[in-house]
């Protein structure tokens, strides 16, 4: 019994004094504790260069665009290194907002009228200390479309508006009816599949500078109405080029996705939890048409699609809104040069989803994806806060078509 209680005390006392070293050589001091940390690091980086860093697939219908893009975009030939503490899809998603600045930019607001008697908000910047394009009247101008519930002071709007000043270019924001404060005239908002009020802008714009060069970039649902607007139009456009941002192709696929319990969760309550808000903002004038009182207890985007946006505009169901909302549909007949950056791990936007085929039936057409980057995501670097992959991608893009996009008037 003196024997156990001896050594049992020696090996008390033996493992007191190997945590008293421990505790004060620190983890880092310890030949066994920086093997384990340098191993697991080694370990992590090996599985991000093999992994994670990937080149981007481009996919164009036509050689002409495919080489067109490699040679004035040299983006779309990189490898995209993802911020490799955040390189998940969701966590690319969620941070984008937070991490990234928000650079200060000082808009003119201008209030149109569509003609069914609403207002649409637009905000210019129009970069009057251009040293690249003093002349105002010829000014390279590009339209930017924000997602869902976005408007001119999204960090992604403001990052491109930021890119168009330091190329000398002059940016306007289309502000969908009703979310970036001004008040709604009638009983009407917006929604991906009519392009009414962006044909309403673009042909404003126009007359307004009518001798610029005009191009357009949408982001999200932004993208799809674009892209929806473009389908429709063929080659009644007047834009030199277009850029697409995490455009969701098949809504019924995006809305699939975004049902899931992780990213209902994360995702679809919140931003049901948004529309209904701007529904509720204009509740006085929209109540006079609709039942606003069953919107406000949808808990999904598609119930809330069901029971205001499928009725707002007219469509017997929501399948035949969801339908009509899909660029999925339309790719084929788009006549403008539109580039489009889809990332291959976007919930919003799933993979299996993306309109490669479609694509590779029309030369007007390239898509460019990544393996990760989420939606509106695409952070790189130590600290993403100035610029990200979608930046790039926008700056060059942008520089290339309006200052070498003549090699594109005939894709065909």
């Amino acid at each position: 019994m003196i024997s156990l209680e001896l050594n049992f005390n020696l090996f008390t006392s033996d493992l007191s004094h190997y945590f008293k070293n421990q505790v004060k050589v620190g983890l880092f001091g310890s030949g066994v504790g920086l093997s384990v940390v340098l191993g697991f690091s080694a370990a992590y980086a090996c599985y991000y260069l093999i992994s994670v860093a990937k080149k981007p697939i481009l996919i164009s219908g036509g050689q002409k665009f495919h080489e067109f893009l490699r040679d004035k975009c040299p983006v779309v030939s990189e490898t995209y290194y993802p911020t490799f503490w955040c390189w998940e899809s969701r966590v690319q998603t969620l941070l984008r907002p937070f991490v990234t600045a928000k650079p200060w930019v000082k808009y003119r607001n201008e209030l149109i009228r569509a003609p069914d008697g609403g207002q649409i908000s637009l905000d210019w910047f129009d970069n009057d200390d251009s040293a690249s394009h003093p002349d105002q009247s010829t000014r390279p101008t590009v339209l930017l479309l924000p997602g869902l519930t976005g408007t001119s002071r999204e960090s992604y709007i403001l990052h491109m508006v930021q890119q168009s000043r330091d190329l000398g270019y002059r940016c306007v924001v289309f502000n969908n009816r009703g979310v970036s404060g001004e008040k709604l005239l009638t009983p009407r908002t917006y929604c991906a599949a009519n392009t009414e009020d962006l044909e309403v802008v673009i042909g404003h714009v126009q007359r307004t500078i009518d001798k610029a060069p005009l191009m357009a970039a949408g982001v999200s649902m932004g993208g799809m109405m674009l892209a929806n607007y473009l389908g429709r139009k063929g080659s009644d456009v007047r834009l030199k080029g277009v850029v697409v941002f995490s455009a969701g192709w098949d809504v019924f696929e995006c809305t699939a996705s975004l049902e899931k319990p992780l990213d209902r969760f994360l995702f679809n309550s919140y931003l049901t939890s948004c529309l209904q808000a701007s529904v509720d903002r204009h509740r006085t004038i929209l109540e006079k048409k609709y039942d606003i009182d069953h919107v406000m207890k949808a808990k999904t985007i598609r119930e809330f699609d069901e029971r205001f946006t499928s009725i707002m505009f007219g469509y017997p169901s929501n399948d035949d809104y969801y339908r009509d909302a899909s660029p999925i549909h339309k790719i084929k007949s788009v006549q403008v040069p539109m580039l489009c950056l889809n990332a291959a791990d976007d919930v919003f936007s799933p993979n299996h989803a993306i309109p490669v085929e479609a694509v590779k039936q029309n030369p007007n057409v390239a898509l460019l994806i990544t393996c990760h980057g989420g939606h509106i995501g695409f952070l790189e670097g130590l600290w993403p806060r100035q610029s990200t992959y979608m930046d790039r991608v926008f700056r060059q893009f942008t520089r290339a078509v309006f200052e070498d996009g003549s090699s594109l008037d005939d894709l065909y």
